[in-house]
């Protein structure tokens, strides 16, 4: 049982400049109440150009990194936090840098021989007619740096793509194409080396966009998830197998399709999913009986070892 005092002085990382801001403002509002709550000595920093200076002066004893997107889930925080010997939430410089960048995630995983849809990489509009001519239609195009579902369509035709295309681009100046996968979209939350209750989701959106997972009052997240005992056991034995393939620890989630023929397919590892009121890694957690506080206690007690 840890005691709060353990922790020290903590600071809740959250804001910064990411296209992912608003959420991450969130994101860490509640996980600094429910750590005050909870006893820790606890205060929040809006991520900007003076956050090194901030923890040179203050010298926190540990930091919750609530940050998502760019400089906050990427490594670069990280690393800085590893320069300023200040222990730290979730995943090291490796993990986060890799978890961050769609394309290399997925390589890691076919190196290994788990299933990820079949892709393409977009970096301007003359590739997309040989995209559509290779994979066919429908897809889906994502920026390779953004979370969040920022940036990302669904593209059924040539024009489609072209569309997409000039929208992604104003993110990220590349794009991962995907074959689409027909069926159900699961969500597998990673705590402490183990997946807790996989979630299904389901939204009457195209497919659970940033407007969905943040906005929308009709998105529906199913836990139990309702797959039979032996496909639920796969699902999250594949999970974490893709979480610590890519190195990740602490905690995290991945995202997967399971397509009509009963066959799952690794979307995308989250090395700071969001952790506000329509967020998934607090629900999945609830299914095991651990409220938000105590979730955030234990993910702040990784800091510990």
């Amino acid at each position: 049982m840890v005691d709060v005092a353990d922790f020290g002085r903590v600071a809740v990382l959250y804001g910064g400049k990411s296209a992912e801001r608003a959420v991450s403002l969130k994101s860490g509002a509640a996980v600094l109440a429910a750590l005050q709550s909870a006893g820790v000595d606890a205060y929040g920093i809006d991520a900007d150009e003076t956050l090194a200076e901030q923890l040179l002066t203050a010298r926190p004893d540990r930091v919750f990194i609530a940050l998502h997107g760019r400089g906050g889930e990427d490594g670069s925080l990280q690393g800085l936090l590893e320069s300023l010997q200040i222990p730290y939430t979730g995943s090291g410089v490796m993990a986060s840098a890799v978890g961050m960048d769609k394309l290399r995630t997925k390589q890691i995983w076919q190196s290994i021989g788990l299933p990820t849809p079949a892709y393409a990489m977009l970096r301007g509009a003359a590739q997309c007619a040989e995209i559509v001519e290779r994979l066919g239609t429908p897809l889906i195009i994502k920026p390779v740096h953004e979370g969040s579902s920022i940036g990302m369509a669904k593209a059924d035709s040539l024009q489609q793509l072209q569309d997409a295309w000039e929208s992604a681009r104003s993110y990220d100046d590349e794009a991962l194409v995907e074959q689409w996968i027909h069926g159900a979209e699961f969500t597998v939350a990673i705590l402490d080396g183990k997946a807790l209750p996989p979630i299904r989701l389901r939204t009457p959106h195209t497919f659970y966009d940033y407007d969905a997972k943040y906005q929308a009052d009709d998105t529906q997240y199913l836990c139990p998830c309702g797959l039979p005992a032996e496909q639920e056991a796969q699902l999250k034995a594949l999970s974490l197998q893709a979480f610590e393939a890519v190195g990740c620890k602490g905690w995290g989630r991945v995202d997967v399709m399971q397509d009509e023929q009963g066959r799952f397919y690794l979307l995308e590892v989250n090395t700071v999913p969001g952790m506000t009121d329509h967020s998934l890694v607090p629900m999945a957690a609830k299914a095991t009986g651990m409220d938000f506080a105590a979730l955030v206690l234990a993910i702040l007690a990784g800091t510990l070892s």
